[in-house]
């Protein structure tokens, strides 16, 4: 199948906001307006084409990214939805690395919103050209320029207004183009698909003139010649203004800004129009940079016949045809039935099927030209952030970085067929997902499951039991407690048991002694005059660390303790090593309980960014969880605060700070070192921990 449409006619573009900005609206309106559709659906009654998850349909919010391909103005335009919500920021990760331009949504009402800041940073952390729309013009309290002030300050962006909104709320009837001068209305009657141009009217003219002369300032102050003829008072040609915010707009030096209502089907088509004339195509933008095998750069131009070069951003297990590996090519061609290269693991893998995808609908192609994005099924060992690329002139390409997991849980499969079943799941879930992470606690048994917020997580669940049929409970993971003692300790333990021919016996003295935080255990053989055999000395040595490993006063392993092994006897006949491993561990464990024995926790160092305006309702909730603050430093308009804290008492904080701060600050957490738990709560936790593993025997 030829090329149907030149690489220069080709946008690959995204849509970003916070939640409820209207995203997921405002992609129905493009596939509708661009004949993609016949038939809008709405958010609100789960039936968006995009939304096309159970638990999207069901919640009315955007949880996985979904591509589809569209044609407006003989343009191919390959769109992606992405989430607004904070849990699924991995989505917007990955669809901003491969992406060439990208809609920045804003609500007219609420403006630049906790996420919308999260994601324009993104953007500029790939350096993704944007245009913004404002949405919900019509909604009680838009107001337009309030919102391109925002966008101006929070986000550090030269926004520059292309339309203004003709009336606002209720009145809102209309848009005004600065560049063309005229006033665009929009026919009700046919869900907005024809509309039309008029001249200003008086009034019009003197509300848009000031907006006009800041968008004609903005664009001649980046392009000389346009300067001249401003300066000149010359009359500037629409062809030519358009061509400079093109430029701007591609350098990163003026952000176009337009508005509208996606929900009552007016400006979607004049954003269509902006994506076709001021976002990039693939020719647009330097060619891509990556590594050969050697380390040394090289680049690969979007080119048809060039050498082989696309990212896989997203895995995805498809019921029907299996894995699909979503790939962005920027140079040559997929073909399929034909080998490629993953160079990052240097595998070679045979591509079966291509897909353009529509949502969760794929139509099969012969092959993925370059500057395209589709799906691969058949390469069964690539994973995200893997490059595919040619077997003779190999490119790795720059991986995509992925936010650490932030909460976790602790998940039991409910019957013995479900453990069967559960392992397998969860591991196509973490296939899909880089920030969904999958791991096992030795001491505890159990299976912690780890993402990026509670929302995350239950959504994980929901799919184990919808897609794989695997039943869980969870609860929150257990907190990996040690124990210790305090002092030091002399012990004589004596084994003599008799039941007919060879007996048991063992005599052990030693000295249990408290060690340094951190030190772990010591074994000392301090026996003189060969009381006790040398073959025996390992098996005494095998007892105390065996009784360690089980625990003595919670059931919690034992650590930083020095064993000094002084004295002891042996019976030629009926000495062993079991005897001595035995009478080992029995004499520890009565020594342990006589020696204050005392429960160690693991604390955390937290590193916690936020507003200035926050600061000091973190600090509380620090200081609320048994935890201590180190300091507090400036970090551009941002505080960060140093705090130590109980990782029993972090469990939800994720939640707890988003909440306090309307989603703007976040964390990270790393292991620092144990400490004693407060003897009140020692006794909760060892209550706690005995009735759980009574009801784990009775089970």
């Amino acid at each position: 199948m030829a090329r149907q449409h030149p690489l220069d006619k080709v946008r690959n573009i995204g849509i970003m906001a916070h939640i409820d900005a209207g995203k997921t609206t405002c992609s129905e309106r493009i596939l509708f307006y661009t004949g993609r559709l016949h038939r809008m659906g709405e958010v609100h009654d789960g039936a968006a084409t995009l939304d096309w998850m159970v638990q999207e349909q069901e919640r009315g919010i955007t949880i996985t990214s979904a591509a589809t391909t569209c044609e407006w103005r003989d343009h191919q335009i390959n769109l992606i939805d992405t989430p607004g919500h904070v849990d699924f920021t991995v989505e917007v990760e990955r669809s901003l690395r491969v992406l060439d331009g990208v809609i920045g949504l804003f609500c007219a009402v609420g403006g630049v919103e906790p996420q919308s800041e999260t994601v324009w940073r993104q953007a500029e952390k790939y350096e993704v050209p944007r245009i913004c729309f404002v949405n919900k013009m019509d909604r009680v309290g838009a107001d337009f320029f309030q919102v391109v002030n925002q966008i101006q300050k929070l986000l550090g962006a030269n926004a520059v207004p292309l339309v203004i909104p003709i009336g606002a709320g209720g009145e809102f009837r209309g848009i005004i183009d600065l560049i063309k001068s005229v006033a665009v209305y929009y026919d009700e009657t046919d869900k907005g698909s024809t509309f039309r141009e008029e001249a200003l009217t008086p009034e019009q003219a003197e509300y848009a003139a000031p907006w006009r002369q800041n968008l004609l300032e903005r664009v001649a102050e980046i392009d000389d010649s346009l300067l001249e003829k401003f300066f000149a008072e010359q009359p500037l040609e629409v062809a030519e203004v358009m061509a400079a915010v093109r430029g701007a707009t591609h350098k990163h030096l003026i952000c176009p800004v337009l508005c509208g209502s996606a929900f009552k089907n007016k400006g979607v088509q004049r954003l269509l129009d902006a994506v076709i004339d001021y976002l990039p195509s693939p020719v647009d933008l330097p060619p891509v940079i990556g590594n050969c095998l050697a380390g040394n750069p090289i680049e690969r131009m979007p080119k048809d016949d060039g050498r082989l070069a696309a990212l896989a951003f997203k895995v995805v297990a498809d019921k029907h045809v299996g894995k699909l590996i979503y790939v962005r090519v920027y140079s040559g061609t997929i073909q399929a039935g034909s080998y490629v290269l993953n160079s990052t693991q240097d595998r070679r893998e045979r591509v079966g099927r291509l897909f353009r995808m529509h949502a969760n609908r794929q139509e099969q192609v012969d092959c993925l030209y370059s500057g395209e994005i589709g799906a691969v099924v058949g390469l069964s060992e690539t994973v995200t952030g893997d490059t595919l690329c040619c077997e003779d002139e190999p490119i790795i390409l720059e991986a995509i970085d992925f936010p650490s997991p932030v909460i976790s849980v602790a998940v039991h499969p409910i019957s013995r067929s479900d453990s069967d079943k559960l392992q397998t799941a969860l591991q196509r879930l973490a296939d899909e997902d880089p920030t969904f992470i999958v791991s096992s606690n030795p001491e505890t048994d159990d299976t912690l499951i780890s993402g990026m917020g509670e929302l995350h997580l239950e959504i994980i669940l929901d799919r184990l039991k919808r897609e794989y049929g695997v039943g869980v409970t969870s609860s929150p993971p257990e907190v990996a407690y040690r124990e210790t003692i305090t002092s030091a300790v002399d012990i004589e333990e004596r084994l003599r048991k008799q039941s007919g021919g060879h007996g048991q016996y063992a005599h052990v003295v030693f000295r249990l002694e408290p060690m340094e935080p951190g030190q772990g255990f010591e074994f000392v053989n301090d026996v003189k005059g060969g009381n006790i055999p040398k073959e025996f000395i390992p098996a005494i040595e095998k007892g105390v660390i065996q009784a360690m490993a089980a625990g003595v006063w919670a059931g919690y392993p034992v650590v930083d303790v020095r064993v000094i092994l002084v004295d002891g006897s042996y019976h030629e006949v009926d000495s062993s090593e079991m005897a001595f491993r035995t009478c080992a561990s029995m004499g520890f464990k009565k020594g342990f309980m006589k020696d204050n024995p005392e429960l160690l926790e693991p604390v955390m160092s937290l590193s916690i960014t936020t507003p200035e305006e926050y600061a000091g309702s973190i600090t509380g909730s620090v200081c609320s969880r048994r935890g201590r603050i180190l300091g507090m430093s400036k970090q551009g308009n941002a505080e960060v605060i140093k705090a130590m804290c109980p990782l029993a008492n972090l469990f939800g904080y994720t939640s707890d700070i988003r909440n306090m701060t309307q989603g703007r600050a976040g964390f990270t957490m790393q292991f620092e070192h144990y400490e004693a738990v407060p003897f009140a709560i020692a006794e909760e936790i060892i209550e706690k921990r005995r009735k759980r593993d009574k009801e784990r025997q009775q089970r």
